[in-house]
Formats: structure tokens, sequence, C-alpha cells
């Protein structure tokens, strides 16, 4: 337990921005599985859309701090591979 008024505010800045990050990641897999469930339904429209929407949000992230930039990029390359596949 925090013992002094700077650590105390530390842990409650901690706990806020885990929930925070907490957030970012849950959404950053839910467009990811978009992306995924259109690609195996074989539905070339649906997963370009969903592949433009995880682009922009995944370096929104970035911008944000909740990832860094060669990660972002590495997912949006693997998603925009398994799409150019259709």
């Amino acid at each position: 337990m925090a013992n002094h008024k700077s650590a105390e505010k530390r842990a409650r800045q901690t706990k806020i921005r885990t929930e925070r990050n907490r957030f970012y990641k849950t959404r950053i897999k839910n467009i990811t599985k978009d992306v995924l469930a259109a690609v195996d339904a074989a539905d070339k429209e649906k997963a370009v859309e969903a592949v433009k929407t995880a682009n922009k949000y995944l370096h929104h992230c970035v911008s944000k701090g909740i990832l860094k930039k060669g990660n972002a990029s590495r997912k949006v390359s693997r998603l925009q591979v398994k799409v150019n596949a259709l």
C-alpha cells in the first residue's frame, strides 16, 4: 500500500490508465476479429471496409501511445495480406 502522497497519486493514475488501456486493447482485438471474420466468410467488400477501419483505429492508438508504431504497422500488414489473398 502507498505510504506517501505522491505514491498514492501514482496508484490512482495507474488504475485510470490501466482501465483506459484495457478499453483500447479490447477494441483492437474486436476490430481485428471483424477483419478475420470477413476473410473467413470470403466477403471481399466487407473485408476491405473492415481493414480500412482497422488501419485507421490502429494508427489512432499509436498517436495515443497505446501501441508502438511498428506493432500497429505489423498488425495492419498482416491483415492486409489476408484481405489481398481473397
